[in-house]
């Protein structure tokens, strides 16, 4: 391996893992290039984790190859965890333990030469000088996730794999996280973090979802949308939900959704789609509008056509 990063940080091809006679992980490829934010979507217990340990040689699959920042998967596990920052949903630094020790710790856990020199560097760039010896344990949410991601870039990695790192923060601590994630792209370092929040979703370069271990879509926010081929209306007015009933027992109708005082209609056979939703709301008091397919609107739709056809999870 000459060290050069290469065009796809992970380029990996029909994965498949299996715990038991459970299907965890079925037939995954994917691609991520160099200084992307690819967002890993799934509801939980499809696969996500298990597919991101695969990527980065934590786990060996049953078949299927690839490599990760041009290292074998299969044979050179070992140069990927090296090279590679990964961090874990739940924190996992000892809270007894100050900042700067616990950066410390990781410096030696890695090996690394002029570790107070690394430790600081860390420090200074995720604004975490002013609470350097500040017991962990003491920290927010905010501020633990902080220090989870300066460990993780300690050792200066090419690629971040990030298991849903803003589960449980507040949502001005995750805008900032995600700032500093969009500075790093800008840096060149990969990103494949895994989310359920749309929000965050929309923040990058590129998604894949994920449900009972199969890919269902992937690639930009507006490839993902036009995949589905959705018409979706938006009804404003009151007895939403019972409309909503109503409307699901229509041809034509795919899906509906509740977002607080509108709800979403959407549906494959656009002419259908408009029938059904102009029957439905003739002689009433309800705005009804055409708009555009939202990211969170085929999300929804990809999950309850996951279960149709693969069934709940065992």
């Amino acid at each position: 391996m000459s060290g050069e990063t290469p065009e796809h940080v992970i380029d990996v091809q029909h994965l498949n893992k299996h715990f038991g006679d459970k299907h965890v992980v079925n037939d995954v490829s994917l691609q991520v290039g160099r200084g992307e934010i690819f967002g890993f979507l799934g509801p939980n217990g499809s696969g996500k984790t298990t597919s991101i340990r695969l990527m980065c040689g934590l786990l060996t699959p049953d078949s299927g190859t690839g490599t990760c920042l041009g290292y074998d998967i299969l044979r050179e596990s070992e140069a990927i965890k090296r090279n590679v920052g990964y961090m874990t949903q739940r924190f996992s630094y000892w809270e007894d333990l100050t900042i700067r020790e616990n950066l410390d710790f990781v410096a030696r856990v890695y090996q690394m030469k002029n570790r107070r020199q690394a430790v600081d560097r860390s420090l200074e760039s995720l604004g975490l000088q002013s609470r350097a010896n500040q017991l962990t344990g003491s920290l927010s949410g905010g501020w633990k996730q902080r220090l989870a991601l300066a460990a993780c870039m300690l050792h200066e990695p090419k690629l971040l794999l990030l298991d849903e790192p803003t589960a449980g923060v507040d949502p001005t601590a995750r805008r900032d996280f995600w700032e500093e994630l969009h500075r790093l792209a800008a840096r060149g370092i990969s990103v494949l973090v895994s989310t359920h929040y749309m929000d965050e979703a929309e923040r990058c370069h590129k998604l894949a979802y994920i449900a009972y271990g199969k890919l269902l879509a992937q690639g930009t926010s507006n490839e993902v949308i036009e995949s589905q081929h959705l018409s979706t209306w938006c009804i404003h007015g009151e007895h939403l939900s019972a409309l909503s009933e109503q409307l699901r027992a229509m041809p034509g109708v795919d899906q509906t959704v509740v977002f607080g005082s509108a709800l979403h209609v959407s549906g494959r056979d656009h002419a259908a789609l408009e029938q059904a939703i102009r029957q439905a709301t003739a002689g009433t008091a309800l705005r009804i509008e055409p708009i555009g397919t939202g990211l969170e609107d085929v999300f929804i739709y990809l999950m309850s056509h996951a279960k149709d056809n693969f069934g709940a999870p065992s």
